[in-house]
């Protein structure tokens, strides 16, 4: 049996928590020595909860790294505001199952949430949404309903008679994610259906005037990007909007990070557009600082949502006119993603989270003017938003990028992650936690310039 020690062991967890969050500032961002092989076996006996907290404090915690934490610049990564992660562990101490809204006032939080964020994004009444479990799925729900409205174009529906109803797709983008190339791999309609279209000279916005060359007329998806991983580039979406209107093709966009442009007033207008959109991604443990994994998917079509994703069995019910969200997303059972989001909208306000927005954009801005200046290094684009792309000075060959990666990480002053582009290798540096200050930024400048300096 199970022991019943409910209050020591959320004590317990209480300060070791408060321990590491405290430290986090100071600790490695990318940890060195060893790092544990998985081969313990597993325990026959239990340990007790402070033999697994003692285990866990020893053996892993050590090799995690700091990403949480200010200087944590590798992929897109924000932190956790202390009001996220109190959602984040209600969620769990709730542990309510928001699919269905039967016994539950859970599903109407997340539906209450959703709205708030529809609101932040700039996007009206016509939109709705639901948390998923991150950028990848976001997408991939998307473009289910993109998949769906073809075939409603066609005149079938693809979730009862399969995607060999459709016959060949044609799925357009400018600088697609990689999770795009997943989602259609996943959807059967095949990374091969992904065709690319030329960008504008030195960026990675789409050609507009190009892309309606592409297009023939008949039904296509477009994926348009609102903030690009390499350099945080925006597709012009007023442009694909009025271009949506001489000819059809559902228009879905990424702004897995670059949708948080909305909050401030300087950026607003680089997601003109979006709440023209058929269907959003928008990535919520990136730059809304909640632990993952945590996403939201929007949509103007909820009724083929419904089409695609409705789960038929007599103990759940018929889907109604505001559908559980077991009939909306992949997942059947699925956490309250949402209250780490509650908590941090409410705890905040839009304000707050605008607040971090132009904080992080600026501190971007500072290293992109800072690199300018410092000897071995190069940058790539403007800093347009939040990432700064830059590689080195001379012969930025593959192998010397990864270098200058690997000393930086060694440092244990900062992360980040590498990339091509313009067929150039790279690296990239991406502010979105909450707690970078500009005192990090001296220490992140002082590791890049270090470990690039006599390449």
């Amino acid at each position: 049996m199970v022991e019943d020690v409910t209050a020591d062991v959320l004590d317990a967890t209480t300060r070791y928590a408060a321990s590491i969050l405290a430290a986090l500032p100071g600790r490695p961002v990318v940890p060195g020595g060893d790092v544990p092989t998985a081969t313990d076996p597993l325990p026959v006996s239990g340990k007790g909860f402070a033999g697994a907290l003692d285990l866990f404090a020893r053996r892993w915690a050590p090799g995690f790294s700091a990403s949480a934490g200010p200087r944590y610049l590798g992929f897109v990564t924000g932190g956790s505001t202390p009001a996220g992660i109190a959602g984040d562990w209600l969620a769990a101490v709730f542990d309510q199952n928001p699919a269905a809204s039967d016994g539950s006032s859970a599903s109407d939080l997340e539906r209450e949430t959703v709205r708030w964020l529809a609101t932040m994004f700039g996007l009206g009444d016509a939109h709705a949404g639901a948390f998923v479990t991150g950028a990848t799925m976001s997408n991939f729900v998307g473009l289910a309903l993109a998949r769906e409205w073809l075939g409603e174009q066609a005149g079938v529906s693809v979730a009862d008679a399969g995607v060999a109803a459709l016959g060949p797709v044609k799925v357009y983008s400018g600088a697609p994610h990689s999770s795009i190339h997943k989602a259609l791999s996943m959807l059967g309609l095949g990374r091969d259906s992904l065709r690319p279209v030329p960008t504008l000279p030195d960026r990675e916005a789409i050609d507009v005037a190009r892309l309606a060359a592409e297009l023939d007329g008949t039904p296509a998806i477009v994926v348009a990007n609102a903030g690009t991983v390499n350099t945080a580039d925006f597709d012009d979406l007023r442009a694909l909007v009025e271009l949506r209107s001489r000819t059809p093709f559902w228009l879905h966009v990424d702004a897995a990070f670059g949708g948080f442009a909305a909050l401030s007033p300087s950026f607003a207008h680089l997601v003109d557009g979006l709440a023209d959109a058929d269907s959003i991604c928008v990535d919520l443990h990136k730059w809304l600082n909640v632990p993952y994994d945590a996403a939201v998917q929007f949509t103007r079509r909820r009724d083929l949502q419904v089409k695609v994703f409705r789960n038929s069995a007599a103990y759940l019910g018929t889907p109604t006119e505001n559908p559980d969200f077991v009939h909306l997303t992949p997942e059947n059972s699925r956490r309250l993603r949402a209250l780490a989001t509650w908590f941090t909208l409410t705890t905040h306000g839009q304000d707050g989270h605008r607040r971090i927005v132009e904080r992080t954009v600026d501190l971007a801005h500072r290293l992109g003017d800072l690199l300018a200046d410092t000897p071995g290094v190069r940058l790539l684009a403007p800093v347009r938003l939040n990432v700064v792309c830059f590689t080195l000075a001379d012969a930025p060959t593959p192998e010397r990028v990864a270098e200058a990666a690997r000393r930086i990480a060694s440092s244990g002053d900062t992360f980040l992650t590498p990339t091509v582009y313009n067929g150039q290798p790279a690296l990239r540096a991406a502010f979105s936690n909450w707690s970078t200050r500009p005192a990090d930024l001296t220490t992140i400048h002082t590791a890049i310039a270090n470990a690039c300096k006599d390449l």
